[in-house]
């Protein structure tokens, strides 16, 4: 059995090469030297003067200074970019979209998603309008919505995914994964662990449901969905109508100092009745006949036609990203496009994997340097505040004293 053990530890290796070989990477960028002959960067709301740009950057805080990616900037600005490949269809194959994420400014309001897009696009002139095949990635704004993006687009119109999945929202490097199989089943990653999975049909309505309530199903007249009914044991106590919700006061009595003429007929105040005990209302029971809520019985729906090619995209051609953004600093690298989880999830790991504790040492330094630096800042401005007391408190003395001096008058 030992043997076994070590011959299977043997191959192991070698099977796992294998399939890192044998991927199919269609696109793949780590924005090393060169990275803009590869991207264009669309001229989009350029003319407005709204167009941001792309700064080639390893970010304030990380974990290898040679490690860079592309950073929004300016603030207030849209930012679109794109990359060509060769056009290609994942029909009978597993489609794989990652990249790593990072938003710096401690993003409040915007998205840190990217773009698949098919055909022929006109990429100088690309922006929000251009139609899209998948989008995904975070979106963050508020505590309202931050979660993952993956809208899937059939026949020009784009299905957002029905599960809520939270995204990350702190200032450091983050990796997704959004992976699509030929069984139209979905895995969507974060840092290498799974957040979700499941199938194209249920969580997206990219096909009408397979089937549909019965419209022409009626209610039966003797269906009884009354959970509780009143008790007909219960009845109304009598003399319970005629219990005052408020009486006279018995302990106030007409002050010593009334007088009737001047102050008219003296009455005595009313005090909630302690014997009154509201509006009556009759005693529930549960309904022996109860049957449950009714519910129109399903039927297949005759607009429903299954497509076996629910999975497919038949012409990925562009990589892209487009944004807009209150706050900028958002800083995308390690693009890939490919056909193997396994050889996305090995560049995760040389990757993001590699520098993420140091990017976190480094963050953590950057925080403390930061605090300090404000906590000085403040006792500056405290100091400079008390010395301005003084002054003042000196003037104040300076004034009095004056005022304290004997004032010499000539004799006349």
């Amino acid at each position: 059995m030992a043997k076994g053990r070590a011959l299977l530890s043997s191959i192991f290796p070698f099977f796992l090469l294998f399939s890192i070989v044998s991927a199919e990477v269609f696109f793949e960028d780590r924005f090393e030297d060169g990275w803009e002959g590869r991207w264009v960067k669309s001229d989009w709301k350029k003319d407005e003067g709204m167009a941001g740009d792309w700064v080639h950057t390893s970010g304030k805080w990380n974990g290898d200074p040679n490690d860079k990616g592309i950073q929004t900037s300016p603030d207030y600005r849209f930012f679109a970019i794109s990359s060509q490949f060769p056009e290609f269809s994942n029909k009978e194959k597993t489609l794989v979209f990652q990249f790593s994420v990072k938003h710096e400014q401690k993003l409040d309001c915007g998205g840190g998603y990217m773009k698949l897009l098919s055909g022929d696009v006109d990429q100088k002139n690309f922006g929000g309008e251009t139609p899209y095949s998948i989008m995904f990635g975070p979106d963050i704004c508020g505590y309202s919505t931050r979660k993952v993006h993956a809208i899937l687009t059939r026949d020009g119109k784009n299905h957002l995914i029905k599960k809520d999945i939270p995204c990350e929202t702190d200032q450091l490097t983050h990796v997704y994964t959004f992976i699509i199989h030929p069984d139209a089943t979905y895995s969507i990653l974060i840092d290498n662990n799974e957040k979700q999975s499941g199938s194209l049909y249920s969580d997206w309505d990219l096909l009408p449901p397979k089937q549909i309530k019965d419209p022409d199903a009626k209610k039966p007249e003797d269906w009884d969905d009354n959970e509780y009914i009143p008790d007909p044991e219960d009845k109304k106590p009598e003399g319970y109508d005629d219990i005052l919700k408020e009486i006279t006061d018995p302990d106030a009595n007409k002050p010593d100092d009334w007088d009737d003429e001047e102050d008219g007929e003296w009455t005595a105040p009313t005090v909630p009745n302690p014997e009154y005990k509201g509006p009556w209302k009759q005693k529930t029971i549960k309904n022996p006949n109860y049957k449950g809520k009714w519910k129109a019985p399903l039927i297949d729906n005759p607009d429903f036609k299954d497509d076996p090619d629910l999975y497919v995209f038949p012409n990925l051609k562009y990589v892209a990203v487009e944004l807009w953004q209150v706050k900028s600093g958002t800083l995308f690298d390690n693009v890939l496009v490919c056909d193997d989880p396994e050889y996305a999830k090995k560049v995760a790991d040389e990757t993001w994997g590699k520098i993420k504790d140091a990017e976190k040492a480094a963050f953590d330094e950057a925080e403390k340097k930061k605090q300090e630096e404000e906590k000085a800042e403040k006792s500056d401005i405290e100091s400079d505040d008390e010395k301005e007391d003084e002054n003042d408190n000196e003037d104040v003395d300076s004034e009095e004293a004056k005022e304290d001096e004997p004032t010499n008058h000539d004799e006349l």
